[in-house]
């Protein structure tokens, strides 16, 4: 399991365990918070084609999905 603090999630990097379409590596570049500063959900963006996809951010804690930084 990752750890991850929410406040750090911003522009964090991240490589996915198992690629497809030759996107391993990406970066967090939206976060959205409610009114109480709870995170709500974020965009990451593939660096291969610069796809952006809307996840949930608790899928990162998985370590079976995701590895910190880009390796």
């Amino acid at each position: 399991m990752n750890r991850l603090h929410p406040k750090k999630l911003l522009q964090s990097k991240w490589t996915k365990v198992t690629p497809q379409a030759r996107e391993k590596h990406f970066i967090v570049i939206e976060v959205d918070y409610d009114e109480h500063r709870n995170v709500q959900g974020c965009v990451i963006e593939a660096l291969h084609s610069g796809r952006q996809y809307a996840i949930d951010w608790r899928s990162l804690k998985d370590s079976d999905i995701w590895l910190v930084g880009w390796r």
